[in-house]
């Protein structure tokens, strides 16, 4: 037995020494550094968004004892994800796990640089789940929750399998339950954006909303009791222009149901900047349709 605890013992130190060569140290808010992941060798960097409190003035250590100045490439507030760029080449980027792969019970660490060392911490996998959106209005493609201490200075490093592969970037910011860690589903289309972007698009329509009541002919055919009554049109705004009128109660956007201000908010995602969708109303008692071309806010 003792035997057995001593392999497993040297092979999880390996997997650390191994996968830390990936994990960097963020300075970018005063007094309390955190953690970040290689995403490319190329000097990208993944962080959590609520670790990055200045725009300028960032710095990254890295595994080799390297401080560097780095720029910020862009930020999404909705899942807590940052990206930095280094001007440094032959960096090792971490190797990501698909998600689906994950099982409950399954050993896993957290890694974080908050000093020039890598510190690490061991638990297991205690739940995982679907698709979900964030408080913010993100879109979190699964739900990974780790029974481990996250210590401080770990949010925006890995957690990682035991094979030393990423399975996603703690955030203790998206949850009032604690820490969860994002997934390669999740932070990939982020960092694309954020590099061709900027930042994070999102859907406008130009409204003032408040919830309401709808028609008992209404509720009977939509099987549903609310939706969202249109209160104010900003002028030469996308609801302007596609006919949408003060008074109108919107029940369902681009064929998902709208029920509360919130899901208004959910649905005007960045994907749909510049689609043509279809807005769902009860206009004078009845149900109509209206083709409304999403903007950007």
């Amino acid at each position: 037995m003792s035997t057995d605890f001593a392999t497993i013992s040297r092979a999880a130190a390996s997997v650390v020494a191994q996968a830390s060569q990936s994990v960097v140290r963020v300075d970018a808010r005063r007094r309390h550094p955190a953690s970040g992941i290689v995403w490319s060798s190329d000097g990208l960097i993944l962080t959590a968004h609520h670790a990055v409190r200045r725009d300028d003035e960032i710095r990254v250590g890295l595994a080799d004892g390297r401080e560097l100045p780095a720029t910020l490439v862009g930020r999404d507030p909705s899942t807590d994800l940052a990206l930095l760029r280094v001007e440094a080449t032959g960096l090792t980027a971490a190797e990501w796990r698909e998600e689906g792969s994950l099982g409950v019970g399954e050993l896993v660490l957290a890694l974080g640089r908050p000093g020039q060392n890598v510190q690490a911490s061991l638990g297991v996998i205690s739940a995982l789940g679907g698709a979900w959106r964030s408080m913010g209005g993100g879109k979190v493609s699964h739900y990974i929750r780790p029974d481990l201490v996250m210590y401080p200075g770990f949010s925006g490093g890995p957690l990682i399998d035991g094979a030393g592969n990423v399975i996603g970037l703690a955030t203790s910011a998206l949850t009032r339950e604690g820490g969860i860690a994002l997934s390669a589903a999740t932070a990939k289309p982020v960092v694309e954006t954020l590099l061709t972007h900027g930042r994070m698009r999102r859907g406008y329509l130009g409204v003032g909303v408040q919830p309401a009541k709808l028609p008992a002919a209404v509720v009977e055919s939509l099987e549903r009791e609310t939706g969202v009554l249109l209160n104010s049109i900003e002028i030469d705004s996308p609801a302007a222009a596609a006919g949408l009128l003060v008074g109108d109660i919107l029940v369902a956007l681009d064929g998902e149901a709208v029920e509360r201000p919130e899901d208004l908010t959910l649905l005007l995602q960045g994907s749909q900047v510049g689609q043509t969708v279809s807005a769902q109303l009860v206009r004078g008692g009845n149900l109509t349709e209206i083709s409304v071309t999403v903007g950007e806010r």
